[in-house]
C-alpha cells in the first residue's frame, strides 16, 4: 500500500475517532481503512492504536507519530499547494538563450512591457547565436534562426527569413547606389563570415536568379558588429530585416534593390521561439513565447513592399 496514503489515513482515523466514520467520508469500507492502519503499523514495527470493538485510542508511541506527522503532512501540502500556484502562476526565473542581434535590436527595447505585466518574473539572459543543448544548459526559451534539427523541442515560428541590403545614406552618398545586384561588384561589401556563410549573395526576381561574389575590407561573425559598420558607412551589408527596422525607420539606414528578393540561405530558414519537449510548459514559458510572437508581428519593415 501507499505509505503517505496509510499515513493520511491514520490521521483521519485520530481527528474522526472511528474506522467506519472516515469509511464513510471515503466511501469506502471500515476493513479497507483498518487495512491501511495494519500495513502502517506493520511497516513501521510499532501498534499506534489500541483497537476494541467499540473504540481506538492511541498508544504512546502512537501520539508522538500523531503530533509529528501531523506537522509534516500539513508541510507537505503546503509545498504541493506552492507547486501547483507555481505552475500556474507567472513567477520566478525565466532563463532565456537569445541571438545577440535579436537581444539588442528587437527584444530588449521592449522588454520592459513584458516585465511589467510580470512582475513576479525575473529574466535570465544568455547571449549565443548556436543552437545549443537546451536541457543541459537548462534554457527555458531560446530564439533560433535557421533549420532545427532536435526533435526534442517545441517551436513556435517568429518571422520568416527575410533580409535586406542596406547601408548608411553618406555610403550612398558618396559612392552611389547599386540599381542591379551586378554592381554590388563594384562596391564595399560587408561579409557575414559565421559558419557556413560565405560571400556569395543571392537574388531573385520573378523566375530569374542572380547569384554575386561580393567582397569588401571587413569581415564579420557577429550579425550586429555587421549592422553597425553599415550604420557608419563602412559599405553595404544584407541583414535580417528585424535587426535593421528600427534604423531604417529612423534614416539611418536605407535600403537598396528592393525589386530583388534576397535569397535566404541554408542556415537563414526562419526565425523560430524554441523550448524543451515536455507535457507540462509552464506559464512563465508560454507567456514569454506569446511574447515573443507578438513582439514580431508587430515588428515587419513596412517601408518595403516587393508587390510594385
Amino acid at each position: 500500500m501507499d505509505e503517505l496514503t496509510s499515513i493520511r489515513t491514520f490521521l483521519r482515523v485520530v481527528e474522526s475517532g472511528s474506522f467506519s466514520s472516515v469509511a464513510r467520508q471515503q466511501n469506502t469500507t471500515a476493513s479497507s481503512i483498518a487495512r491501511h492502519i495494519d500495513a502502517l503499523e506493520k511497516n513501521l514495527g510499532v501498534r499506534l492504536l489500541n483497537r476494541t470493538t467499540r473504540a481506538q485510542s492511541m498508544t504512546e508511541v502512537g501520539q508522538m507519530y500523531h503530533n509529528r506527522m501531523v506537522e509534516i503532512v500539513r508541510k507537505l501540502d503546503n509545498i504541493n499547494s506552492y507547486a501547483s500556484a507555481y505552475q500556474s502562476e507567472i513567477k520566478g526565473v525565466l532563463k532565456v538563450q537569445l541571438r545577440t542581434s535579436i537581444a539588442t535590436e528587437v527584444i530588449i527595447p521592449q522588454i520592459s512591457k513584458f516585465l511589467d505585466s510580470n512582475p513576479d518574473l525575473r529574466i535570465d539572459i544568455e547571449l549565443n547565436d548556436e543552437q545549443i543543448d537546451l536541457v543541459k544548459n537548462q534554457i527555458d526559451v531560446a530564439v533560433w534562426l535557421g533549420k532545427l534539427e532536435d526533435s526534442n523541442i517545441i517551436a513556435r515560428q517568429l518571422s520568416s527569413s527575410n533580409r535586406v541590403v542596406c547601408s548608411s545614406p553618406d555610403y550612398f552618398q558618396k559612392h552611389g547606389e547599386p540599381a542591379h545586384p551586378t554592381d554590388l561588384k563594384s562596391h564595399n561589401c560587408l561579409v557575414y563570415s559565421a559558419t557556413n556563410y560565405e560571400s556569395t549573395w543571392r537574388f531573385s526576381k520573378g523566375s530569374e536568379v542572380i547569384k554575386v561574389d561580393v567582397s569588401g575590407n571587413l569581415k564579420t561573425d557577429h550579425s550586429t558588429a555587421l549592422m553597425k559598420a553599415a550604420l557608419h558607412g563602412v559599405g553595404i551589408a544584407v541583414v535580417p530585416e528585424w535587426v535593421v527596422k528600427r534604423a531604417i525607420e529612423q534614416g539611418d539606414l536605407r535600403v537598396v534593390l528592393q525589386d530583388f528578393e534576397v535569397k535566404p540561405t541554408e542556415q537563414d530558414t526562419a526565425l523560430y521561439a524554441v523550448f524543451p519537449h515536455g507535457q507540462l510548459v509552464p506559464p512563465k514559458t508560454r507567456a514569454f513565447v506569446d511574447f515573443l510572437v507578438s513582439l514580431f508581428s508587430h515588428n515587419k519593415l513596412k517601408v518595403i513592399d516587393r508587390s510594385s
